[in-house]
């Protein structure tokens, strides 16, 4: 018995050098580089269990990637992508968690953390830190400014780069900052709020 005949693979020159890169390149993945030698021996005009002897698998997979070569060429050799995992999350607890970091605080605090903004939506931690990623939301970072309204500022600013960009012999320059370490709650001026993208800043 001969069995049935099998469909010509009929290799083109670009696909028979496709199929080489992908057998040969060491950074190729395992199963990838094996299916490129099942496709290229079946080819070259093997039959399937010689194919299959030759390289350590079943006739059966042999005839698999034949078959996927025939009808979908190179594009068949790829893996499928795999149905993800269902979303465990809807929309609107999503938007509640956001809406939540933009617009509301965290009692006895200045911002919400993860875990916090966890608990409080029901939510896990992963979770919370993926829709803030998606959102491009960094409630735990600000900016920080300062606006002087001193009207001898500029002639401060001149006199005290000049220091630095041309001093004297013997200049001795002093900085002194001092900074608290507790949270300030409230601020004499108002805050310019967390946005999607944009840290909140402060003075």
């Amino acid at each position: 018995m001969t069995g049935r005949p099998l469909a010509s693979l009929g290799l083109s020159t670009a696909e028979e050098e496709g199929l080489r890169s992908l057998a040969g390149r060491r950074k190729t993945a395992q199963a990838l580089a094996l299916r490129a030698r099942i496709v290229l021996a079946c080819a070259a005009g093997e039959a399937n269990q010689m194919v299959a002897a030759k390289l350590g698998v079943t006739p059966q997979t042999v005839g698999k990637w034949r078959a996927r070569f025939v009808e979908r060429r190179l594009d068949g050799l790829y893996d499928e992508p795999r149905p993800g995992v269902p979303r465990s999350i809807d929309d609107a607890r999503v938007e509640a968690v956001v809406v939540a970091t933009l617009e509301t605080m965290p009692e006895g605090a200045t911002h919400w953390s993860s875990r916090a903004m966890a608990r409080n939506s029901g939510i896990s931690t992963s979770s919370v830190q993926r829709i803030w990623r998606a959102f491009g939301l960094q409630p735990h970072r600000a900016e920080t400014f300062k606006l002087s309204t001193d009207p001898l500022f500029v002639d401060k600013v001149r006199d005290i780069v000049g220091l630095y960009m041309s001093p004297p012999d013997h200049a001795l320059v002093l900085c002194v900052d001092e900074k608290s370490q507790m949270q300030a709650l409230d601020r004499s001026q108002p805050l310019l709020p967390l946005s999607p993208g944009q840290a909140e800043r402060r003075s």
